[in-house]
């Protein structure tokens, strides 16, 4: 079990690289783009990743999802071959289809999402933005079932790197805006989707084979809907926000947002790597260990990172953000938090899906997403953001706990969840600490750094654990 936990580490400390620097790049242009556009621009950018994230699953419908699945089920290459066209040409259907539809409504959709059609540009180009990523996200996918973990990183970095330049040449030079700001991230995205179709395409000649888009589908689309829930959790709360306050809360909701996104970059870098890792595992007890053990440490991770954003929320938004976005250090907290528990989500996910019955799972994804919707339009005219942040965190904490109890029931894992009321409890108790006794700076900081000391007191690491540990410890020392 530690070689395959040390793989999986590996693939998704590589894949976090590419995410810690998109994040980095997203906090360095945090205090241009607040100061340059304002809470209401950079709110209606928020609007559109929202509308974009709703429409990748829809437009992918389940063949991304069942990509890997079948693809590690086929041994001979041109069997595989023939799941990389399929699952390709499908993509590029459904991009051109969301691109024409699009281009042609932005007046309308503008008008329903942004409350103006005057930004019908902004819809067209975030419709540009949603063609290509769903087609860099199809071959990108390449390479994490081929686990090369540093090529996809590669690309991210060169995405990145494109991205940032063009963003700064379409706001601060043509002064576009929020247009130019998605225009920015279209580009990048285009610019290496072109060099990886031009690199892939041997592996890319048109194939398309109906029965295996049918049997794909018949896999992934009971997963539409969870992915949906996903969607509803994340981002319908911006639409609510920009329907029920204005722009301007969406603005400042965003930013905090971003300030949570360390969190996000956990998340992140563990979906890219887990889902291959997990269905390339042989079945067995040492599997089902291996679940058990992943969903422990992750949220190990998950409560600290979050504890450490919540205490020192106030100062990181003084720090990268424009004074006017002062407020938004209040949602900080519960939306790193909600991120840990989307990770659970994911570890019980895939872990349920080994069991090939993914007809079920609409019925966890339903109860998240009502949970979300109903609290956003209860908690949001009185509480604004702080609303919404409230009913992101109580969605999650239904989806990690319904698919916890489903994922026992289809595919039974001994999970230590003795270790997990540990650790969750711990990162609460810290943090509630820190803030009802308004801590300062310093304060906040030990009390985050303190996590892992507690948890040691409260019996949270196995003996085998701590030998270990104090054999680490003990090699540093000699160095």
């Amino acid at each position: 079990m530690r070689d395959e936990l040390a793989r999986l580490l590996r693939h998704s400390a590589i894949y976090g690289l590419a995410g810690l620097a998109s994040r980095i790049a997203s906090v360095l242009l945090l205090p241009f783009l607040t100061r340059e556009l304002g809470p209401s621009s950079y709110g209606r950018i928020e609007t559109m990743v929202a509308l974009i994230a709703v429409l990748v699953p829809l437009l992918r419908a389940g063949v991304a999802t069942a990509f890997f699945r079948f693809y590690y089920e086929r041994e001979l290459a041109p069997d595989r071959d023939l799941v990389v066209r399929t699952s390709f040409w499908f993509t590029m259907l459904g991009a051109g289809v969301g691109l024409v539809v699009g281009v042609l409504a932005a007046p309308a959709i503008a008008s329903f999402t942004v409350g103006d059609d005057a930004y019908a540009n902004l819809v067209r180009v975030a419709f540009v933005m949603l063609a290509v990523q769903l087609l860099y996200e199809q071959l990108t996918a390449l390479y994490r079932v081929e686990e090369r973990s540093v090529a996809f990183t590669v690309a991210s970095l060169a995405n990145l790197v494109i991205t940032v330049v063009a963003t700064i040449v379409a706001v601060f030079v043509l002064d576009d805006g929020a247009t130019g700001a998605l225009a920015g991230n279209a580009i990048g995205t285009a610019v290496v989707l072109v060099v990886l179709i031009w690199q892939r395409r041997a592996s890319l000649r048109p194939a398309f084979d109906r029965d295996l888009v049918r049997r794909m589908n018949r896999f992934g689309l009971p997963l539409l809907p969870a992915g949906l829930a996903i969607w509803v959790v994340d981002f319908a709360d911006r639409l609510f926000l920009g329907r029920i306050v204005d722009q301007h809360e969406v603005g400042l909701y965003a930013v905090g947002v971003k300030i949570a996104s360390a969190m996000v970059l956990v998340q992140l870098a563990f979906r890219t790597a887990w889902p291959a890792f997990a269905y390339s595992l042989e079945e067995g007890s040492e599997a089902r260990r291996t679940f058990a053990y992943v969903l422990t440490y992750t949220s190990l991770l998950g409560c600290w990172m979050s504890l450490g954003l919540g205490l020192l929320a106030p100062w990181l938004v003084d720090w990268l953000a424009a004074p006017e976005f002062a407020s938004a250090e209040r949602v900080v907290a519960p939306l790193a938090f909600a991120g840990a528990l989307l990770v659970a989500y994911t570890t019980l996910s895939i872990a349920a899906s080994r069991a090939n019955q993914t007809q079920r799972y609409w019925q966890v994804a339903v109860a998240g997403a009502a949970v979300n919707v109903g609290l956003n339009l209860l908690l949001i005219p009185a509480y604004g953001m702080e609303g919404a942040a409230a009913a992101t965190v109580a969605a999650y904490l239904v989806l990690a706990g319904g698919m916890g109890w489903l994922a026992q029931r289809l595919y039974p894992v001994p999970y230590e969840w003795r270790r997990l009321a540990v650790a969750v409890g711990a990162g609460i108790v810290l943090y509630a600490a820190g803030r009802l006794a308004d801590a300062p700076f310093a304060a906040a900081l030990v009390l985050a750094l303190s996590y892992p000391v507690v948890l040691g007191l409260l019996g949270f690491f196995q003996p085998a654990e701590r030998r270990r540990f104090a054999t680490l410890a003990a090699r540093m020392r000699a160095r």
